[in-house]
């Protein structure tokens, strides 16, 4: 089962079937082989897929994180980090990173990081004579932290399947989203003296006081989102409300760059990608039901302990799956099937869900700028007019580093669970 599991899936991937309609036929061929189709049972399983009061966050983050694209926010917080890091040796690419996890704390979607950090500072770091290609590489890379750094889109995703805390699994985040970024700026580090990159005038205080000022509003958001959160005023799906309210407030009113006019297409485009979220949700619902039904975790506990019984050897396994599943699917679907199927194996284990679910999250984001099926990748080529090919040497060295990230967060749990079980106590 767990052969005929895998063949169906991937086989309607190569074929280029949509990842939602790969998985409803994926269940079909499962029901087939149990001899049990059932048209009710997949319709009842991807409507209650998405019939969840947790997953309605997602729809409104992404809707935030448009506004904020439109409304300046994005460009406030890139000023602001240039304030603070420009001036050193290659400042431009720790502008990159720093921007990136203050943006991360308010949209939880790399694409959106990504696109919103790019489009701003891609065309300046041309300007100031930067390679391209590793600038861009480095612009993708520092994009993955968006949905590690709370809040997260896919740590509300693994919430929500694996019947775990949303708020631990966004505590849980926070250290390994800083690693990241650290580990991006110190290969960055040895980029920029190898090419002699010239420094920006330092700002001076006045000048980082009044970037500060202006970013205000933008910087605020995180800390009313968290802040919100972890004091229990409302839950991560309410915070997402409340950041969309709050970015028309501060798109219009504060720094009104958002006109009326803006809204149809953020409204379109929002609507757009929660529609193919949604409808991979629900088709992971329906395959996830099948999946239990034909005992697939229990298959492959059984092939993982075939091989190793010791939690480091099949946690290691677990990586390495996932990281080859990255290669060829987006983070969301991934998540949604292989999430239900490991997390029963590490529970069995004794290993904690929030742990997993950050480990999972890390390790998927990594695909994001894996060949060929990267989206953040893709995001990339894009914005500079790359090819896949141009932008994959230069982006190694980063994937290198989020790696090795990856590997110390799941052999010291303890950097993933410490801020979560200490805020909750």
């Amino acid at each position: 089962m767990l052969i005929a599991f895998l063949v169906a899936l991937f086989g309607f991937i190569l074929l280029n079937v949509p990842i939602a309609f790969s998985l409803i036929l994926t269940t079909v061929v499962l029901m087939m082989f149990m001899d049990s189709v059932s048209a009710e049972i997949i319709t009842q399983s991807i409507v209650r897929g998405i019939d969840s009061f947790a997953l309605m966050a997602i729809p409104f983050f992404v809707l935030a994180g448009e506004i904020m694209n439109v409304g300046g926010i994005s460009k406030r917080i890139v000023f602001f980090a240039k304030a603070l890091v420009g001036h050193v040796t290659g400042g431009l690419g720790y502008v990159t990173v720093l921007a990136s996890m203050l943006f991360a704390g308010v949209s939880g979607s790399a694409i959106a990081d990504t696109t919103a950090i790019g489009s701003i500072l891609l065309p300046i770091m041309e300007q100031e004579g930067y390679d391209k290609k590793k600038s861009t590489a480095l612009i993708v890379s520092a994009g993955t932290i968006g949905p590690i750094i709370p809040p997260s889109i896919p740590m509300i995703i693994f919430g929500v399947i694996g019947g775990v805390s949303i708020v631990k699994l966004f505590l849980g985040g926070i250290i390994p989203g800083v690693l990241i970024g650290l580990g991006l700026m110190v290969v960055w580090y040895f980029h920029a003296k190898k090419k002699g990159y010239r420094s920006d005038h330092k700002s001076s205080m006045k000048e980082v006081w009044a970037s500060t000022k202006n970013a205000f509003w933008a910087i605020l958001l995180p800390v009313i989102i968290m802040g919100g959160i972890l004091s229990g005023v409302f839950t991560p799906t309410e915070a997402a409300v409340v950041a969309v309210v709050y970015a028309l407030f501060v798109g219009f009113f504060g720094y009104k760059e958002l006109k009326l006019h803006h809204l149809p297409e953020i409204l379109i485009t929002s609507s757009k990608s929660t529609a193919v979220v949604m409808l991979v949700c629900g088709a992971a619902t329906a395959a996830g039901y099948m999946i239990t039904t034909a005992q697939v975790p229990q298959l492959l506990a059984h092939t993982l302990l075939s091989i190793s019984d010791n939690i480091m050897i099949v946690m290691l396994l677990i990586n390495i799956l996932l990281l080859l599943v990255g290669c060829v699917m987006d983070l969301t679907p991934a998540l949604l099937i292989m999430g239900p199927i490991l997390l029963p194996i590490v529970v069995d284990f004794g290993l904690d869900p929030i742990y997993f679910g950050v480990v999972m999250v890390v390790n998927l984001c990594i695909g994001l700028i894996t060949p060929p099926v990267g989206n953040v990748l893709f995001v990339g080529c894009g914005l500079s007019k790359l090819s896949m090919k141009d932008l994959t040497p230069p982006v190694l060295g980063f994937i290198a580093v989020m790696i090795s990230v990856l590997l110390l967060i799941t052999y010291v749990p303890d950097l993933i669970t410490f801020i979560p079980y200490a805020v909750s106590q």
